[in-house]
C-alpha cells in the first residue's frame, strides 16, 4: 500500500487558555489554510519557543485547540533550543515531557511539559485499514524510493473514521530521505 508522505514541520497545538494568555481575550485563531486531516489547519498565529540555549522565532499554530499545548519540534531543533530528554512520542501523550517557554510579544507562557518529537506516523481510515489488514497501533515501516530512497522504521498506523490516508514524518527524516511523494507502508 502507498500514501502521500507529508513533513510535518516543527508546530504547536495550544489549549484555548494558553492561546489567550498570549494573545488576549477575544482573540481567535484565523484560519490560513486547511491541513491534509479533515478538520485540521495552520493558522494565521505564531509564537516563539524560547529554549534554555536559544529562541526559534514564528512557530507555526495548528488548530483547533486541543485540551493541553504541545509542541511538535525535531532532534535538530531540540539542538538548537538546548532542549535535553525529548522523547519521542505519539501527538498527545505527554506525561514526563520537557517543558518551553511560548513567546508572542511580550507575553509568555512556560509550559512545564508538552515538548516531544512526533513519532513518525500514518493516518489510514479504517475501511483502507481492513482492506490491507492493518490494525490501529500496528508498527509498520515506511519504504522510500528514489535517488535517497531508504527504510524508516517503526512508524506508528493510527486509525480512525476521520482521518485521510496519509503518512507524517519529521523535517530531518523527511529531507534526509527527500520525502515529498508516495511512501509504501510495509507490515514488520
Amino acid at each position: 500500500m502507498k500514501v502521500l508522505c507529508e513533513i510535518s514541520v516543527r508546530h504547536v497545538h495550544l489549549s484555548e487558555n494558553d492561546f489567550v494568555a498570549l494573545y488576549g481575550k477575544g482573540a481567535k485563531l484565523d484560519v490560513v489554510r486547511d491541513l491534509s486531516q479533515p478538520g485540521q489547519f495552520l493558522s494565521a498565529q505564531k509564537v516563539d519557543l524560547v529554549g534554555p540555549k536559544r529562541v526559534i522565532e514564528g512557530v507555526s499554530i495548528l488548530g483547533p485547540f486541543r485540551e493541553q499545548s504541545q509542541v511538535e519540534i525535531s532532534r535538530t531543533d531540540c539542538f538548537t533550543l538546548g532542549i535535553k530528554d525529548v522523547c519521542v512520542r505519539q501527538s498527545g501523550k505527554l506525561d514526563g515531557t520537557p517543558g518551553v517557554t511560548l513567546r508572542h510579544g511580550d507575553k509568555t507562557v512556560a509550559l512545564s511539559s508538552g515538548v516531544i518529537i512526533a513519532q513518525r506516523h500514518v493516518h489510514i481510515d479504517p475501511k483502507t485499514a481492513e482492506q490491507h489488514g492493518f490494525t490501529d497501533n500496528e508498527i509498520v515501516d515506511l519504504v522510500f524510493d528514489g535517488e535517497r530512497g531508504g527504510v524508516l522504521h517503526n512508524a506508528v498506523l493510527r486509525v480512525h473514521k476521520n482521518f485521510a490516508n496519509s503518512a507524517h514524518v519529521d523535517s530531518d527524516e523527511g529531507n534526509a530521505l527527500a520525502c515529498g511523494n508516495l511512501v509504501e507502508i510495509k507490515k514488520r
